[in-house]
Formats: structure tokens, C-alpha cells, sequence
């Protein structure tokens, strides 16, 4: 944060800053609503019980934003080793801006992310993937078109010094879904919506990182693909042991997929439970999940 980002902390800008007024009316009134979830934020210890006291990724008091804007006020989040946690909330409440600041896309204006007790608050994206082992799954389409499904994942081992590592690492991964390896040598423009899903983590996993920040895993996808695509994240979590943090829009599909789940309102943690009972609770029903 520069100097003046310091002087101007007194003017930081709250709260939406797009959409029509019909659109701003309804998301206020759910954020309204959700706030009186929680009469008080969790306290510390209930982040640190629902990791089971031992932490592989920890966030404390993050205050973080884009410029000037601040999104996230205090956050707290604790996840464990091969555990998922997913992020829930109206729009707008600042779920992606808690990936983005674990990765370093935000302007972080105080507060710590730790990993095994390391602080990695000030670390760059490519340093977190590389040294800290956090690897970033964008909501958006971000195979790249005209490249081979092939060139495609080499791409995922851009920071690897050997590049025959990142060849091997593609072959491993091609052994681990066929689907991928029929279109090893085409195009990733002919792949369907699923593929290009399972295409986008498999990049991701390139360069064997421990945490995967997945950011809206069923956007824009049929059904059936939406279930091969957490039947993949479910295989990586408890079959290869991998940490997942998730934003997911279908509130009820990622509650029922995580371990844990957080509800964020307004750029505040509101709630943190098991997500088997914020799929129980009524209001938590109520307001995200249809019912």
C-alpha cells in the first residue's frame, strides 16, 4: 500500500459499485437479511475448531481491496491439510476478493495469510504457486483456444526450469484422465464446456500444489458436467489429499460438497460451521439455497 493509499484510509469506499438500482435493491435487501444471521462474528476460536486446531492455511484480520476500495474487513479463515472449505454470500460480499488476496491479486491493507505458519501475505501470485504451493483455478474461460489440449498444460509449468518437467507432469496427468488425453493433439476450442472445466484444474495441477483456490467451479456448465467436475475436485481432496478453498454460486452444491462452509456478507465472515449444517439451517435455506 502506497503512501497515500495510507493517508486516504479515512475515505475508503464501501459497498457496490455496479449494477442497476432494481439489482443493488435486491442484493441489499439479502445482504441485509443475511446479516441478521449472525448477530456476532465467529469468534477465532470457532475458525480454529473447524480446522481441527491444526491449520495448513491461516488468514488473520485481513483488510484487503482493489485500490482504494476496501472489500474485506477482518477476515478470518482457517483451513487444514486435505480439507474443503467453501464461501457462500450475496453478490458482492467478497468471496472472490478472499481467493484473490490469498493469491495476491488485491491490495492488501492489513492483516496475514500464513501457510504451515509461514507468512505469505506479501508474496506474488507466481511466488505463492512456486513456493508456497497455492495453485488458482479462475471462474472464467481461460484455456487458451488455438493451443493444443497438450500445450495447454505445458503452460501450467510455465515457472518449472526444466521444461521436460512439465512434459512429464502433462503425461501424468493425461494417464489420470483419458478424456483429456483423446484430444491430446487438438485444439482446446473443440473441447466441450466439462472438458475445458477439467482442462483449467488439470493446468492447475501441473505444478503439484497443496491448496487449490477453486473460483466458481459449476458457472456455465450443463448438469452433467457440474457433478464430473466435483467428482473430480472430490477425487483430489480425498484421494491425493489436496486443500480446497471454493466459491461456488450453487450454494447448495458446494455446501454439500465441503467440509466446512463460511457465510460472507458484506466483506465479513457472518457465519462458520460444518457445511452439513448451514445446509440445515433454515435461514441459511431461506436465503441462498432455494428453500
Amino acid at each position: 500500500m502506497t503512501q497515500n493509499d495510507r493517508d486516504d484510509t479515512s475515505s475508503t469506499i464501501h459497498g457496490h459499485g455496479t449494477g442497476s438500482v432494481d439489482t443493488v435493491l435486491s442484493v441489499d435487501e439479502v445482504t441485509r437479511e443475511a446479516g441478521a444471521l449472525s448477530q456476532e462474528r465467529p469468534a477465532v476460536e470457532k475458525f480454529a475448531a473447524l480446522a481441527d486446531n491444526a491449520p495448513l492455511l491461516t488468514i488473520e484480520k485481513l483488510n484487503a481491496g482493489y485500490g482504494k476500495m476496501q472489500i474485506l474487513f477482518d477476515v478470518h479463515l482457517q483451513v487444514k491439510k486435505g480439507q474443503s472449505l467453501c464461501l457462500i454470500g450475496p453478490n458482492g460480499a467478497g468471496k472472490s476478493t478472499v481467493l484473490h488476496s490469498i493469491y495476491g491479486f488485491t491490495n492488501i491493507m492489513g492483516g496475514s495469510i500464513r501457510v504451515n505458519d509461514r507468512e505469505i501475505t506479501a508474496l506474488g501470485p507466481n511466488q505463492k504457486l512456486k513456493e508456497a504451493k497455492i495453485a488458482y483455478i479462475l471462474q472464467d474461460n481461460s484455456v487458451f483456444p488455438d493451443m493444443t489440449v497438450e500445450e495447454n498444460l505445458w503452460m501450467g509449468g510455465y515457472l518449472m526450469q526444466d521444461h521436460a518437467h512439465a512434459r512429464d507432469a502433462a503425461d501424468r496427468i493425461f494417464d489420470k484422465y483419458p478424456k483429456l488425453s483423446e484430444r491430446r493433439h487438438q485444439p482446446a476450442r473443440v473441447l466441450s464446456g466439462g472438458e475445458r472445466r477439467l482442462l483449467e484444474i488439470s493446468r492447475a495441477l501441473v505444478m503439484n500444489p497443496e491448496i487449490l483456490l477453486v473460483d466458481e467451479p459449476s458457472i456455465g456448465l450443463e448438469p452433467r458436467f457440474i457433478n464430473m467436475v466435483f467428482e473430480i475436485l472430490d477425487d483430489l481432496q480425498h484421494n491425493e489429499g489436496k486443500t480446497i478453498i471454493m466459491v461456488e454460486q450453487n450454494a447448495k452444491k458446494g455446501l454439500e460438497f465441503s467440509d466446512v462452509g463460511y457465510v460472507m456478507v458484506s466483506g465479513e465472515i457472518a457465519m462458520a460451521d460444518e457445511g452439513d449444517r448451514l445446509l440445515a439451517d433454515p435461514e441459511v435455506g431461506r436465503l441462498f439455497l432455494g428453500g
